[in-house]
């Protein structure tokens, strides 16, 4: 049987129990709620039934029997394997599907700890304009310390920032050390004059 570290699946609040919320807390599992999906609309135009989208993250691969084993505890229906978590975070507001009605990013729940930044990989164009960012924020603080630099996005909560600078430990150690130089060469060139 196939398993799957990332699971979704639909759940109707009229089948579900008063206490839903609860039994998804205590399951453990980093827990992504859609908002209330009450505006969507089949085909022929007629509403769909209102309902919540729900990502389950394991923390290894598990069987769909497991996965319905809480599905099923909840009245919903059977769970989807996911390839992926963004590409369905995504849906959760309909982000990609304009023809579709749109729902606040604000308004997803998330549970036991889920954050989606776990679950997504930044693209080489993110993660080039974060370290085209981290050089300005550099020349406008005047960092000399790749240490500060890594104080500086810790202390202002900067963390895919700082996952960035870590990642690339070398080029900013390099760049910041290379300011602190020109600095230091231009000091002692004026004071030579």
């Amino acid at each position: 049987m196939k398993k799957n570290r990332y699971w979704a699946f639909v759940l109707y609040l009229e089948s579900a129990p008063e206490d839903w919320k609860d039994k998804l807390q205590l399951t453990g599992l980093p827990i992504c709620l859609s908002p209330y999906h009450d505006k969507d609309l089949n085909p022929d135009g007629t509403p769909k039934k209102p309902h919540y989208h729900v990502i389950l993250c394991f923390g290894g691969p598990t069987t769909f029997n497991n996965v319905k084993t809480i599905t099923d505890s909840l009245n919903q229906p059977i769970p989807i394997p996911l390839q992926q978590v963004k590409g369905y975070y995504r849906y959760l507001t309909h982000m990609d599907n304009p023809e579709k009605a749109q729902y606040s990013e604000k308004d997803i729940q998330y549970l036991n700890g889920f954050n989606i930044d776990d679950y997504v990989d930044l693209t080489y164009s993110q993660v080039n304009t974060i370290c085209v960012y981290l050089q300005q924020l550099v020349i406008d603080n005047t960092i000399t310390e790749y240490a500060d630099l890594l104080d500086y996005l810790l202390q202002h909560e900067m963390y895919t920032e700082l996952e960035v600078a870590r990642n690339h430990t070398i080029l900013f150690n390099a760049y910041i050390s290379s300011k602190r130089n020109k600095i230091k060469n231009e000091i002692k060139s004026q004071n030579i004059y």
